[in-house]
């Protein structure tokens, strides 16, 4: 059962990352302020947030056990960061993917922050050296990279910078799991994170079989949504090869010639512009016209598949854990 959580969570920037944050912490029953700079954006962050709520009780996928009106009741805004930060536990980063202005925002937070408060940004591309290097507080900052969006696809990657206490580290974790995300920890930084470095793999040759005309990217797209991406939503590769022979070893001693054949086979790293970029664009654009409205319309058909998705990996989780 849900209750109200002693302490308060504090979410830096109001925007799409932001809101998602506030209702994943609220969902666990977290005290959140809402920060911004202009009042006007945390007042339609809020409303976004309780319509996004309400609807999500409708349709029976609201997070938590608390109902939406007792979990927005735990959602405030503000415009003062000294006010906003006071007696945080911790505060989550999640303003725009640009160094410097992350770099101001963790001064500010260095010279406010109490001795046990958690810093963390969400940022997915950034270093933690580059964000957190000569900070006082360094030992209590972190990378908690999320998903996008972060309230229907649970993964948090949890990455260091070389001076983080590992009690930080621990204690994200433990907050993570306590408001139901997926945490995964790094030992230590590495460009691109891990989630990124698969995603760009998988991009890399995708761009290759389509530019080179092997297969098209609508049918590329169908490789992924209805072949590998049916498992990977339940199991990740290494399991995967695990099951896929008499486990890990016999799959490597069966595969492990074939898989370096194709692995050199692979064509160099894309440039991503050209002629390709032309070809994908246009057979994107078919399926779906890259204006607004359109493009709207499939984010919330997408995110209306993986709350859904959720729910049934919750509901098969929930049988398993009956069944042992």
């Amino acid at each position: 059962m849900t209750t109200v959580q002693e302490g308060r969570v504090v979410i830096i920037g109001s925007g799409l990352i932001g809101c998602s944050w506030a209702m994943v912490f609220a969902s666990g029953g977290y005290q959140i302020k809402l920060y911004d700079i202009v009042q006007e954006q945390v007042t339609k962050a809020l409303e976004k947030i309780s319509k996004q709520m309400k609807e999500l009780e409708k349709i029976g996928m609201l997070k938590g056990t608390l109902n939406a009106e007792q979990q927005l009741s735990l959602i405030s805004g503000c415009t003062d960061l000294k006010v906003a930060v006071e007696g945080a536990i911790y505060i989550q980063e999640c303003t725009p993917e640009n160094l410097e202005l992350k770099k101001k925002i963790f001064g500010q937070l260095d010279l406010l922050a109490s001795n046990n408060v958690i810093l963390a940004s969400s940022t997915s591309c950034l270093l933690p050296t580059k964000l957190f290097t000569g900070l006082k507080h360094v030992k209590q900052c972190i990378v908690a990279h999320p998903v996008n969006p972060p309230y229907y696809v649970p993964l948090v990657e949890l990455v260091p910078h070389p001076e983080t206490d590992p009690c930080t580290l621990e204690k994200t974790y433990v907050l993570m799991k306590k408001i139901g995300q997926s945490p995964v920890k790094l030992t230590k930084e590495i460009d691109g994170f891990v989630l990124n470095r698969l995603q760009y793999a998988i991009i890399s040759e995708a761009w290759r079989l389509a530019g080179d005309g092997i297969i098209s990217p609508v049918d590329l797209d169908l490789v992924m949504s209805d072949g590998l991406g049916m498992r990977y939503a339940f199991m990740g590769p290494l399991e995967t090869m695990h099951l896929n022979a008499e486990g890990l070893d016999n799959y490597c001693e069966r595969y492990r010639e074939g898989i370096v054949r194709v692995l050199k086979s692979f064509g160099p790293v894309p440039d991503f512009a050209g002629a390709t970029e032309d070809k994908i664009y246009a057979a994107m654009s078919k399926e779906t016209p890259a204006d607004e409205e359109h493009l709207n319309a499939r984010r919330h058909w997408r995110d209306n598949c993986l709350v859904r998705l959720a729910k049934l990996k919750r509901e098969i989780k929930s049988e398993d854990l009956h069944k042992h």
